[in-house]
């Protein structure tokens, strides 16, 4: 826990945004006069994203990541990491798994913190988490050992989500994500139109694809289910402390990244210079 409590906080700049953000957190973002830029100098954010499965954290997060200079650390891959190393959580978590059963915040807390210490050992400031916390309890504790400046929950129709979730496949040899879908939902009741090419792999990739085992309907659907029905009361958490901004991703990453980047009031050419700096 330690080197989570001595990760450094994030300028004056992130705070405004994070106040900005209480009275537009439970709509879609539009256009309205920005709080202040963020300084592309201050590379020690601490922010959480939130969403559905197949929503498109990931994407978003590591995206971000590379813009801003800090790692996006999703503990899903941490408790796979750890399940494919001899570390002395392994044997623990192997049977966990195979038994069917939750890991434990204790376990999930744990992984993080020695996450944060050897990266912190490294030279690294901040953070984003990528679906962490997922419960009241979770956010709580995450609470107790550090400072989340910002909560972004990107959200998609369920239709949406589940053609997403249908078309992932994983590359078996260099473990990147793609998706083979093409979604194209008209709106219902005013909402628009969502239409998202295909992020295909690249030839040498194409051979290689594999499919979740978990990733069929009725499987997704049933995720999906639990999954707002845990999310609501960790969305009210953070609506609650001013953090939090939900984010409709309007359509694919090349309409969508521009619209979170202005949310987030971040210049991408800005920041990019800035993180060859």
């Amino acid at each position: 826990m330690a080197a989570m409590t001595r990760l450094f906080r994030s300028s004056s700049a992130l705070f405004s945004i994070r106040r900005s953000l209480s009275s537009a957190a439970a709509t879609e973002f539009k256009p309205q006069p920005s709080p202040p830029r963020v300084d592309p100098k201050a590379r020690n954010v601490q922010w959480v994203f939130l969403g559905c499965p197949g929503v498109g954290k990931g994407t978003y997060a590591s995206r971000l990541s590379v813009l801003l200079g800090v790692p996006h650390i999703a503990t899903g891959d941490l408790v796979r990491e750890e399940l494919n190393s001899s570390g002395p959580m392994s044997k623990q978590l192997e049977e966990i798994v195979n038994q069917g059963k939750l890991v434990s915040d204790e376990i999930i807390i744990n992984l993080l913190s020695k996450r944060l210490e050897s990266g912190e050992s490294k030279g690294e400031s901040g953070f984003i988490l990528d679906g962490f916390p997922r419960t009241v309890r979770q956010a709580e504790i995450l609470n107790d050992v550090t400072d989340i400046d910002l909560v972004v929950n990107l959200k998609l129709p369920e239709r949406v989500l589940i053609d997403k979730c249908l078309g992932r496949r994983i590359c078996s040899q260099c473990g990147k994500n793609f998706n083979v879908a093409t979604i194209d939902v008209k709106g219902e009741n005013g909402n628009p139109d969502i239409y998202m090419d295909p992020l295909l792999p690249p030839p040498h990739c194409a051979s290689k694809l594999i499919t979740r085992s978990d990733d069929t309907e009725s499987i997704v659907k049933q995720r999906l289910a639990v999954y707002t029905e845990k999310s609501q009361p960790v969305e009210d958490f953070y609506r609650h402390q001013g953090k939090l901004l939900e984010f409709v991703i309007p359509g694919g990453i090349p309409e969508s990244l521009p619209k979170l980047l202005e949310a987030l009031n971040l210049d991408e050419n800005e920041e990019k210079q800035s993180a060859t700096v």
